[in-house]
């Protein structure tokens, strides 16, 4: 299969980025970091959660941080929700697109929701008829789907399982992602070809971690298999929290590199939103995890 001419890039670093700093990020420097995505020309931006301040303190001004963003059109603001509580909160702050989640594994379901993969899927029924109700797009993420840290090795029917479920609850696009980073192209084709038996190619959407360094590798097997959006973190925000002193999530800038040199569309400067890394990392005192950036400042600075 040749591979896409155009591919979205869901930006995730306002969102999954920052959920783990355990340093409060001020609100308005979370809303200069979405206006310094978009106009680098991101198409989606993850903005934030929804979620209990008690869970999730750092996402605690999640109101805050939608009213104060710039809407850009033709830009997205999707939000996490983990339950309806949440997804009021979301309808109340003008929300258009809430994420829902669940994993495919029992024992990471279990440790991470306190519930059966089942009794997810029915807690977030309520959810998914009401923010459809209201006009609202729903997505639905896919934990550990390429290795558990609980179960290891994961059947990719077990993943199709849960995707078939998604679909049933009306979500739009449904995403595949390596939460640990254990996954290698050869089991990401396994896994998004046993998904694209039941759920059409261009509603997929893959979400690397590059903790074993095979990230970009593995985006390299999704576009093969014609794949054409994919989750990735500006500077490479977010750690692995299974994995200590392990990076998490792909690198924006990464990613951009491999699809430039493709000469596959994205929209997305690579100037703009190098720019948009620095300005984070020098909010957080810490350097870009993106191996693109810092060369490309290297190559500057001789």
């Amino acid at each position: 299969m040749s591979l896409p001419k155009k591919v979205k890039l869901v930006e995730v670093g306002p969102r999954d980025g920052l959920q783990n700093e355990a340093k409060p990020v001020a609100t308005e420097a979370k809303i200069e970091l979405i206006h310094r995505l978009q106009d680098a020309g991101l198409p989606v931006i993850q903005a934030t959660s929804f979620v209990s301040p008690k869970w999730v303190p750092q996402l605690a001004d999640n109101a805050q941080v939608m009213a104060g963003i710039r809407k850009k059109p033709g830009v997205n603001y999707p939000v996490l929700v983990p339950n309806r509580k949440g997804l009021d909160a979301a309808i109340a702050a003008g929300c258009k697109e809430v994420v829902i989640f669940g994993a495919a594994t029992e024992a990471f379901s279990k440790k991470n929701t306190n519930c059966t993969i089942a009794e997810g899927i029915a807690r977030f029924s309520e959810v998914a008829h009401v923010a459809l109700e209201h006009g609202m797009k729903i997505r639905g993420d896919m934990s550990v789907c390429l290795g558990c840290p609980y179960e290891g090795e994961v059947d990719p029917q077990a993943v199709a399982n849960l995707a078939r479920e998604f679909d049933q609850l009306g979500c739009y696009e449904i995403d595949i992602a390596d939460t640990i980073g254990t996954g290698t192209p050869g089991s990401t084709k396994r896994v998004i070809e046993a998904v694209a038996r039941h759920i059409a190619i261009d509603r997929l959407s893959i979400h690397m971690h590059d903790t074993y360094g095979m990230a970009i590798a593995n985006i390299y097997a999704a576009l093969e298999c014609g794949i054409a959006t994919f989750d990735s973190s500006v500077a490479g925000l977010g750690g692995c929290p299974y994995a200590k002193g392990a990076t998490g999530n792909v690198a924006t800038e990464d990613v951009l590199y491999l699809l430039d040199g493709l000469g596959i569309e994205t929209g997305v400067d690579m100037q703009q939103l190098i720019a948009a890394g620095d300005y984070i990392c020098g909010v957080l005192g810490r350097p870009t995890y993106s191996r693109a950036a810092r060369a490309i400042a290297a190559k500057l600075a001789a």
